[in-house]
């Protein structure tokens, strides 16, 4: 009797199809029904809302990202969601929205760049400790396990979901504490992304830089932070550069960068608090000392090439050598549109990840600690906006 072959084990993605697609090549067959399913409900819902703003007047009225957000989180939680889809979804959570950052920065020159990112950091350094000592404190308070306040505290105060999956091996946190811990950063992000456009428009009398500050330290995901910065200038009609978005982003890839230094930091902290130990050199510790977010590079590649272009109009009238003045506004602003096409994308894949479902039977206490942490955020980030903001010429 024969017997059958083993199959060969599974081949990891290079480096480059890693970074690019998060898969080996062989394997993006698995990635279209997600991608195509994420693209027809951009597709509809753009069409929607710009149906329903000229029908009632408004350009901008209704936000095709808050539109698009809201109809994945419907399709996910009323329907089942077929296994097919969900690799797809989650490479539009993941790379798509990576590349659309990266195009976002053809919006703004490196100078504003640097400026926008100098007065941040004050900022959200200061909103990050606070979020991390209030949210540890509390924690302890409520007598949640050590290692999930851990969690909760980085996923709120530096980068989400990112943030909790590179601190989680260096504590040796269990499965259920990263789930806790990322249902926290879904719920309260999704909140702050729907609120904290419409909020920060009131609290900053329309400032839209000082909205795009405060929407980049408060909110925890990237994702989210893109997402609230975009429902921001489309539901109030921002039209000058740098917009909310603009600087919301640039004020996230401040956060982002922090990373690298806070989560090492914070396993230590966890280590000699509970009393144990850990080995630099193991995965853990390994994983959290290269989080240096590569695509952050392509932003400020982007906004180097723009400025590059610009500073070529006004020397020679073309830029880059190719692309008189009419030209070059031409294609960076397709390259812009673009960048929201291809984030709306991205927040398909939001809406369509968030399922309510997978959060039965987690328990009330960490929400308690999660509501807090990021209510602390979102207060601090208010108060350095406005001391700090205004000195933010841009």
């Amino acid at each position: 009797m024969t017997q059958p072959k083993a199959q060969a084990p599974r081949r990891k993605p290079s480096t480059v199809e890693d970074l690019l697609l998060g898969c080996t090549i062989q394997e993006v067959p698995k990635l279209v029904p997600g991608v195509v399913l994420s693209v027809a409900l951009v597709a509809l819902f753009v069409w929607l809302t710009d149906l329903l703003n000229t029908a009632l007047g408004f350009k901008g009225l209704i936000s095709y990202i808050l539109t698009v957000i809201v109809a994945g989180i419907l399709v996910r939680n009323l329907f089942t969601m077929p296994p097919l889809f969900l690799p797809g979804i989650g490479f539009c959570l993941k790379k798509i929205l990576r590349l659309g950052i990266i195009l976002m920065g053809i919006r703004l020159s490196i100078f504003d760049v640097l400026k926008i990112g100098a007065w941040g950091i004050p900022i959200v350094v200061v909103a990050v400790i606070s979020g991390l000592v209030v949210t540890s404190y509390f924690g302890r308070l409520l007598k949640l396990p050590d290692r999930l306040a851990t969690l909760i505290a980085v996923g709120t105060s530096i980068c989400g979901v990112s943030a909790i999956v590179a601190t989680a091996p260096g504590i040796n946190a269990k499965d259920e504490e990263v789930t806790y811990a990322i249902a926290n950063i879904t719920v309260f992000g999704i909140i702050a992304l729907v609120v904290y456009p419409f909020l920060s428009h009131l609290i900053f009398g329309g400032d839209q830089t000082l909205s795009g500050l405060f929407t980049g330290t408060a909110i925890h995901e990237t994702a989210q932070v893109a997402a609230s910065g975009m429902i921001h200038d489309q539901t109030f009609g921002t039209t000058a550069n740098p917009t909310t978005a603009d600087v919301a982003m640039v004020t996230k890839l401040v956060r982002n960068v922090l990373m690298a230094l806070v989560i090492p930091i914070m396993t230590f902290v966890y280590a000699r608090r509970t009393g144990t130990t850990k080995n630099p050199a193991e995965p853990g510790y390994k994983k959290a000392l290269k989080l240096f977010p590569i695509f952050i590079l392509g932003f400020l590649l982007l906004a180097v090439i723009r400025s590059i272009g610009d500073a070529g109009l006004q020397g020679t009238g073309m830029a880059l050598g190719f692309w008189n003045k009419q030209e070059w506004a031409d294609l960076t602003k397709a390259i812009s549109q673009w960048s929201g096409y291809i984030l709306a994308t991205a927040m398909a894949g939001v809406g369509l990840g968030t399922s309510f479902r997978s959060m039965k039977g987690l328990g009330i206490k960490p929400f308690y600690v999660g509501f807090v942490s990021a209510a602390m955020v979102g207060v601090v980030a208010i108060v350095m906006v406005f001391l700090l903001g205004r000195f933010v010429n841009v």
